[in-house]
């Protein structure tokens, strides 16, 4: 009985040693790609980028900066608090066309990943979502004096003063002003130069009459007819 066992023990090691995929462990799955960041939940759960967050949704940018970062961009975003929005002129924001209010949130976004060690070497103008950053269009300037990190557009000067969010893909930065592009404020047109007084030429003086001081002499019939008897009677009487 026992070498019965031996031997049967010994066919079952056999089997499994020729049979190794009934051992073989299934692979692992993948795992699941991460989701991109919420960057409408990240500043929804800071607190105080309401009327940013309402801009965002109204203009649909919420959905393109999803689907920036879902298809692995990476960006930076200046984001203006509640009293950054507060601080502009009455109704500017409402006088904005709806493109330009696109433009606005495109302008905030920066097409690469700035970690605060980047502000010192960043070449200027930075590149923005909002296309053309040459003179009178989309310019956007960084600068770095010690601890204080500004922005610049040429309408306004803004500080960056926190970071709201950073990651390897994604960085929000908290700046106390709204980032006003030049497009929207073209410079003012010169006022026509009124028309050079032409002075008079010397043919336009031959043209006109010429007055001397002298008295004119007046002839008529008349006169020449006096003049002539004046003399006859003169004459008559030396005669």
């Amino acid at each position: 009985m026992f070498k019965q066992l031996f031997i049967f023990s010994q066919l079952l090691l056999l089997f499994f040693y020729h049979s190794p995929t009934i051992f073989a462990q299934s692979p692992a799955p993948a795992p699941a790609p991460l989701d991109p960041p919420n960057v409408v939940g990240i500043l929804k759960k800071a607190g105080h980028f309401n009327t940013l967050v309402r801009l965002m949704k109204r203009t649909k940018m919420d959905a393109r900066i999803f689907s920036l970062l879902n298809d692995s961009n990476p960006l930076t975003i200046f984001a203006p608090t509640d009293a950054a929005f507060a601080r502009l002129k009455s109704k500017t924001l409402k006088s904005f066309t709806y493109q330009q209010r696109i433009q606005l949130i495109q302008f905030h976004i920066v097409n690469s990943l700035l970690s605060t060690l980047d502000f010192d070497t960043v070449t200027n103008p930075l590149s923005t979502q909002a296309g053309d950053n040459s003179d009178y269009k989309f310019p956007l300037n960084v600068t770095v004096d010690g601890d204080q990190m500004s922005i610049k557009t040429g309408i306004v000067n803004a500080s960056v003063n926190g970071t709201v969010y950073s990651d390897d893909q994604l960085a929000i930065y908290q700046v106390d002003r709204v980032l006003l592009p030049l497009r929207f404020f073209p410079p003012p047109v010169p006022a026509p130069l009124p028309p050079k007084e032409e002075s008079p030429s010397d043919e336009d003086d031959e043209d006109k009459p010429k007055h001397s001081g002298a008295m004119p002499v007046i002839y008529n019939g008349l006169g020449a007819k006096s003049f002539v008897c004046s003399i006859i009677i003169a004459f008559s009487l030396c005669v």
